[in-house]
């Protein structure tokens, strides 16, 4: 690890046993911790413009590289002033490396794996190619061939400008056994090599870099990735890959790793924000969470709720809410639920029509921030074990126990 406050400094404010509360201070301000992080994939958090996202508390979004590698392009973005011009957000942004979307062409969808999700491909894209130098690849929006490595990933992120760059790693499924998953990790912790070396050369100098700790679910290869990559010249660190099969290896997972890790360390925890796993999250010291999760749900007419009974989903497409003129999610503090009925909004979902699907956005997001802004508090309070287990069992997060 490095310390290079010009490029992002962490500061930690409280702590409740492994639970911390703290603030980033990047180039466009600062984020408090923990946080979850909205992503803005294609430029944009789906269906809302970016002083909507900042009104609902957000102080960091999340930028897609290899989809803006492949529409608009990093060299028309860059010209444009940036990614934060090009979408009007003036808070801070971080970018992955690209290589989590194209891993999932490889593999079948390791999103949906590491999510739990099946489904139809997002895209006709595909892998060529993986090799030491990076990943050749076809676009799924015009079909040429295209290649990305660590030098590459790191020039996207540098035209896009962001206040944090992710190096790129290879990102193994469930099911690589495990003589692929230590060929993969070591590949890696080369990548990382070569990111950092691009980056001290080329890099824009107030941009921070995140390096990925993977290892899959073997506890030797991970504690052997966490310490590896806590070594490098980095600004924070990551933690990727698979996450196991389930949500109690996921978080034996995070047990296996976190500890090699050093403590004053800002740590994000890749693709993961269902309610229940950010409460064990933060409970085990991760300081920020991104997941398409609040957005991708709102398009399919599902509400975030203090429904652990039904995995956090409240799914206002179902008849019995035809003529409901209840709120969405009682004593919810959201434009959405102050101003609309779930007749409304059962009808809007059901028509399909955007205006739903931003409605229903609004919703999720304000109970994602307002499940981690109580938890800063409640960690303030040295509450969160109260607060914790207080949601986990339906309470909601504007109204449990915790200061």
């Amino acid at each position: 690890m490095r310390e290079d406050p010009d490029r992002l400094r962490f500061e930690i404010t409280a702590r409740d046993g492994a639970a911390r509360a703290g603030v980033l201070h990047t180039a466009h301000g600062p984020v408090t911790t923990p946080a979850f992080i909205p992503l803005a994939t294609r430029a944009t958090v789906r269906s809302l413009d970016a002083p909507e996202v900042e009104s609902l508390g957000y102080e960091l979004v999340l930028g897609n590289t290899f989809h803006l590698l492949l529409a608009p392009g990093p060299d028309r973005i860059a010209a444009l002033g940036g990614l934060h011009e090009f979408m009007g957000w003036r808070r801070a942004i971080i970018t992955d490396s690209g290589g989590f979307q194209i891993f999932s062409l490889a593999h079948g969808r390791v999103a949906d794996e590491i999510k739990g999700r099946r489904g139809q491909r997002e895209s006709d894209g595909r892998v060529l190619e993986v090799t030491e130098n990076g990943v050749r690849f076809r676009s799924y929006v015009d079909g040429t061939e295209r290649f990305l490595g660590p030098a590459e990933s790191m020039g996207v992120q540098a035209a896009l400008g962001s206040d944090i760059a992710l190096v790129l790693d290879e990102c193994t499924p469930y099911h690589a056994d495990r003589s692929y998953t230590a060929r993969s990790t070591e590949r890696t912790h080369r990548w990382l090599d070569r990111c950092l070396e691009w980056h001290e050369r080329s890099g824009p100098p107030g941009q921070a870099v995140f390096g990925i700790v993977q290892g899959g679910v073997h506890e030797d290869l991970r504690r052997k990735s966490a310490q590896r990559v806590a070594a490098a010249e980095i600004d924070g660190l990551a933690i990727g890959g698979t996450l196991g099969r389930d949500k109690p290896e996921m978080y034996g997972v995070l047990d296996m790793t976190l500890p090699h890790l050093p403590d004053d360390a800002p740590k994000h925890l890749l693709g993961v924000g269902e309610p229940d796993d950010l409460m064990e999250g933060i409970r085990r010291g991760i300081d920020v969470f991104d997941c398409a999760v609040p957005t991708r749900l709102a398009r399919h007419g599902m509400a975030l709720a203090p429904l652990p009974g039904q995995r956090f989903r409240f799914d206002v497409r179902r008849p019995a809410y035809a003529e409901d003129t209840a709120p969405l999610v009682e004593g919810c503090p959201c434009p959405t639920c102050r101003g609309h009925t779930r007749a409304y909004l059962h009808y809007l979902s059901r028509a399909e029509e955007l205006t739903g699907a931003r409605l229903m956005a609004v919703h999720n997001l304000t109970f994602v921030e307002r499940l981690v802004a109580e938890a800063r508090e409640a960690i303030a309070a040295g509450a969160y074990e109260r607060y914790a287990r207080a949601v986990l069992g339906g309470a909601a997060p504007w109204g449990a126990p915790g200061r």
